[in-house]
């Protein structure tokens, strides 16, 4: 029987130095893990850094992760987060060239996934839309016939709700 993967988010706590995100990232793609989404950020505390990352694993690989990843001199905590009631967002900004036909679409598209305009020059705009990973892939599907020149994406951001 094959174990099976899923998307897993990672939160880790570690000291906000030089090198360590890429020991962090050295530690899983050394060992043949791929981080899908990496989001970093000092907390309150400007000497701690909180890290947001996603991997596709089956739980036993994700046990081998987290006690690989608190050997790391530097990282003080790692959490899961799949499991556990946690709010989680990613953002989005979109490139797109307007064009008469396509102005209309776009902007029910905005409405639909509560966006906003950034900015607009005369031929093309910029997009935010911020919501779950589901729905900026879904932004994204809708807007695609729609000519997407160009897009980034934060990864995902995720907090612990307190119960």
């Amino acid at each position: 029987m094959e174990k099976q993967k899923k998307e897993h988010i990672l939160s880790l706590l570690v000291n906000n130095k030089p090198d360590v995100l890429a020991r962090v990232a050295g530690t899983l793609g050394g060992r043949g893990y791929n981080i899908d989404t990496l989001c970093v950020d000092a907390t309150l505390d400007p000497k701690i850094s909180k890290i947001i990352l996603s991997v596709y694993q089956d739980q036993s690989a994700i046990t081998k992760i987290e006690k690989q990843l608190l050997r790391l001199i530097d990282v003080h905590s790692v959490s899961e987060l799949t499991e556990t009631e946690t709010v989680m967002r990613e953002m989005m900004l979109v490139r797109m060239k307007l064009t008469e036909k396509n102005k209309a679409d776009i902007a029910l598209i905005i409405d639909t996934f509560r966006g906003r305009v950034v900015t607009m020059n005369g031929d093309s705009c910029v997009i935010e839309i911020t919501g779950t990973k589901a729905d900026v892939e879904r932004a994204i599907e809708s807007l695609k016939p729609l000519g997407i020149d160009d897009l980034a994406r934060t990864g995902i951001v995720a907090l612990e709700r307190i119960k």
